[in-house]
């Protein structure tokens, strides 16, 4: 795709600036999330995407959904985390965006259990953005197309320009405060992450086995019974997960 004339990128900012704010914001949801909201449904809404969603990330595997465009966008972007893999993932690692037209191909990079589950979720191609700045990732915008196809040229270049948006709210909200605690409005959303990382510390304890192990096994409990891990997560902290060799 050729470089934008900067009289061509000024245009595309203000259209993307003016479809995020045409976005309706009801009482109280002006903040960040909100906001981040807003740039995937304003962002799905001009490519006619399926949604989109913001998934923050950093290179350690901590992650979460900070903002979807609808629940079934925010169930796509779990399985990543349930799987273990995904297009969000290998964005935020090279720094680039990851390209999928059609989850079904037979070439281009795979991940069996990811690209199986969104397909049996009605996603039939994906488009992640990384939120970064030098060195340091943010996270990814996440776009989903229930129809195979390449991104036309000018909605990819609208994709890039909401990702660029989206990084910039994030630096300019302070994703964390002054004594290193998580933005409130980021962390509320994330909440239903800390069961999951409660869960795989007790399942750590109980197996006798790592960190990285324990979210293993949980992982493949999801995946192999069809469930968020959140569900597996609850299960283990109410106590009636079997421990031993399953989690």
């Amino acid at each position: 795709m050729a470089l934008p004339s900067e009289r061509a990128w000024q245009s595309r900012q203000d259209l993307a600036r003016s479809l995020i704010s045409a976005e309706s914001a009801g009482p109280g949801s002006y903040g960040l999330v909100s906001l981040l909201e807003r740039i995937g449904l304003a962002l799905a809404r001009h490519v006619s995407a399926a949604g989109a969603a913001v998934h923050l990330m950093s290179l350690d595997g901590s992650d979460g959904v900070a903002a979807a465009s609808n629940d079934r966008c925010k169930a796509l972007v779990e399985l990543e985390f349930t799987t273990g893999e995904g297009p969000s993932q290998d964005a935020c690692s090279r720094r680039k965006p990851v390209l999928i037209p059609d989850l079904r191909a037979t070439d281009g990079p795979r991940w069996p259990g990811y690209a199986s589950a969104a397909v049996g979720a009605g996603a039939r191609a994906v488009f992640a953005f990384p939120l970064h700045v030098g060195a340091a990732g943010l996270g990814v915008l996440e776009l989903f197309v229930d129809e195979p196809g390449s991104l036309p040229e000018d909605d990819l270049a609208m994709a890039l320009m909401f990702a660029q948006i989206a990084t910039e709210v994030l630096l300019d909200a302070r994703m964390t405060t002054p004594e290193g605690e998580l933005n409130p409005d980021l962390a509320s959303a994330l909440d239903y992450r800390a069961e999951i990382y409660q869960a795989q510390g007790m399942l750590m304890v109980s197996l006798g086995v790592g960190l990285a192990e324990a979210l293993v096994r949980m992982r493949a409990r999801a995946f192999s019974e069809d469930r968020p891990l959140i569900e597996v997560a609850h299960e283990i902290i109410r106590g009636g997960n079997p421990t031993g060799d399953d989690p």
